[in-house]
């Protein structure tokens, strides 16, 4: 019997070899773009109700010969003859009734903590509508291209440098739903936004204030050290104010998505807790001293604990996905470490008294108040992400997003660096400076052959 780490090992690794090109993963990626490019046709024509006008006809012109005698006749009557087609209305037995309970309550038992047994919750509408990419599928023993069929099977996708945007560096945390309600008061002080699981929709903190307008739905990440910088990373947006947005192609959903955020006004720092304490810290927002705090160790500075996430940092994304900037930049970028400027509250002691006071015994009582400082808070990167431009926001599971780690999977599946093992990332690498000398020479030899 297998355990439980060794099914999710099953599951998330991917194949070594891709043979039937009917399951691979660039065909089942062109069956759901098609779909998915169907449903969109359906939807559009459906919204436009021409099929609610098709039987209707303007009637017969005046300047039409009608004949009188082809006429239909016009029956005039009463209505007491339709007086017996109207249905008699149904008794309803009363709730007390056992034939209406269809069970028969015996003396000693609760028949209403039974019925409760019985009852199974529903699941929640946010279970799995996140849309979840699949693990790129990778082959680096498959030569690059098919002679025959001229396909790419080594599984990188044909038109990657036309019809992508890739995502990097994609932050370590826990991939959920940010959704926003109706709130009364102040924007940013009252709670209307919860977060959602990825899988069963579940809530993974209470209901939080947020400075999102209400009715928006956003894919984001949130990140594996949230109580320490209070970042939830934002991935992708369905909606926005109630708009739709999920429907809309890649490139503007995230462009939609970085306009959004930024014209979001800065929402107040909560009343978090602190777990240490800082005798040499003084509270200064300027960039020197921020800084410094940066690189204070954490034993000797306060330690701030956020209650709830307060900043929605998108995730950068890039629309030039030729393999020169591939090799170049992006790569790079999904192994690097993302720095993000966070402000949080400083307790500092302020003299009681102003500077025209005087102490009478030349001593004076301090009291905490608080200030706000900065600190770079650094994110690791877990990865790579690659989304098909022309594809809109789709739930589940789909091979129109792909997914390239930038750690090794072992046999059981668990995400390391470990020795002997390269990561899925430095496959990708290898197989786009594969890709950029052949296309290097084919153009060589189309030079040689036009100057012969």
């Amino acid at each position: 019997m297998f355990a439980k780490t060794d099914r999710k090992a099953l599951f998330k690794s991917p194949p070594t070899v891709f043979t039937d090109k009917l399951i691979s993963q660039e065909a089942r990626r062109s069956k759901a773009l098609e779909e998915q490019k169907r449903r969109r046709a359906q939807k559009f024509e459906s919204s436009r109700q021409l099929d609610s006008f098709a039987d209707l006809n303007l009637g017969n012109s005046d300047d039409d010969d009608v004949d009188l005698e082809d006429e239909p006749e016009i029956i005039r009557e009463g209505v007491s003859g339709f007086v017996q087609m109207v249905s008699q209305p149904v008794e309803t037995p009363s709730l007390s009734s056992d034939a209406h309970n269809h069970e028969t309550v015996q003396p000693g038992k609760r028949r209403g903590k039974n019925r409760r047994k019985r009852i199974k919750a529903k699941p929640s509408k946010w279970a799995d509508k996140c849309m979840y990419a699949e693990l790129l599928e990778m082959n680096e023993e498959a030569l690059l291209w098919d002679n025959q069929s001229d396909d790419v099977i080594d599984g990188l996708p044909r038109d990657l440098e036309a019809a992508w945007v890739a995502v990097a560096p994609v932050p370590a945390g826990k991939r959920c739903l940010a959704v926003t309600h109706q709130a009364a008061g102040v924007v940013g002080i009252s709670p209307n936004t919860t977060l959602r699981s990825r899988v069963l929709g579940k809530m993974l903190l209470p209901r939080f204030p947020s400075s999102l307008p209400p009715l928006t739905v956003l894919d984001c990440i949130l990140d594996a050290n949230w109580k320490d910088n209070g970042i939830i990373h934002v991935l992708d947006v369905l909606k926005w104010k109630g708009q739709d947005v999920g429907d809309c192609e890649t490139p503007f959903r995230f462009w939609w998505r970085d306009t959004r955020l930024a014209e979001l006004p800065k929402p107040p720092l909560p009343s978090g807790s602190f777990t240490f304490t800082a005798p040499h810290t003084t509270a200064d927002t300027s960039s020197q001293n921020a800084g410094s705090l940066s690189h204070t160790p954490t034993s000797e500075r306060e330690r701030y604990r956020f209650p709830y996430p307060t900043s929605f940092v998108p995730i950068p994304y890039h629309t030039d996905t030729t393999l020169t900037s591939l090799s170049s930049f992006i790569i790079p970028m999904a192994r690097s470490t993302r720095e993000i400027s966070v402000d949080i509250p400083v307790q500092v002691s302020t003299p009681e008294f102003t500077s025209h006071e005087m102490a009478v015994d030349g001593t004076h009582d301090s009291v905490p108040s608080r200030s706000t400082a900065s600190f770079i808070a650094r994110v690791d990167s877990d990865g790579l992400l690659l989304y098909l431009s022309h594809a809109s926001y789709e739930e589940g599971t789909s091979p129109l997003s792909c997914w390239i780690p930038n750690k090794a999977i072992t046999e059981r599946s668990e995400l390391s660096n470990s020795e002997g093992h390269d990561s899925p990332l430095d496959l990708f690498q290898r197989l786009v400076q594969r890709r950029t000398v052949r296309n290097l020479n084919v153009v060589l030899g189309l030079q040689d052959s036009m100057d012969v």
